[in-house]
């Protein structure tokens, strides 16, 4: 059975939702450049979900999703990558999927709330979990520094 709107806005809404203690990123294990994490989203209505955090520092391209374990992707920002509505008009760089029961997270908007730049993803995850009503109590690191490619 699909997660209904109504349901989704409950999830949302939720200002009980929280992150409980530090978030360090690591190397994306099929050796890409990309820094990934995952958080465990805890909530006094005990939704079942976590956040999967996603930056590329070459590009720069910044995501965080937050997942529902039954339902996948419901609620996420890219910031960086260009997206194309089911409808085909093509949204910016910088652009949110909300679930909603007709095109679950396929559509996408521009949101105003994000101003920090993709290359910034510590100030854009707190821009994130301020709209996203979540507490994270714990900082998220800073993404280590590029390593340059050793020549051999």
């Amino acid at each position: 059975m699909s997660l209904s709107n109504a349901e989704f806005e409950a999830l949302i809404s939720d200002a009980g939702k929280q992150i409980v203690g530090d978030i360090q990123w690591a190397e994306d294990e099929d050796h890409s450049p990309c820094l990934c994490f995952r958080a465990e989203v805890r909530s006094g209505a005990g939704w079942p979900m976590f956040i999967n955090g996603n930056f590329n520092p070459l590009i720069p391209r910044t995501s965080f999703h937050i997942i529902h374990r039954q339902h996948g992707r419901i609620y996420g920002l890219d910031h960086g990558q260009d997206h194309r509505n089911p409808d085909g008009n093509l949204i910016g760089e910088k652009h949110k999927h909300r679930w909603k029961e007709s095109h679950r997270d396929r559509e996408a908007y521009v949101p105003p709330d994000i101003t920090a730049p993709p290359s910034d993803p510590v100030s854009v995850w707190t821009q994130f979990c301020s709209e996203a009503r979540i507490v994270h109590q714990g900082t998220l690191a800073a993404p280590p520094p590029i390593q340059p490619d050793l020549v051999l």
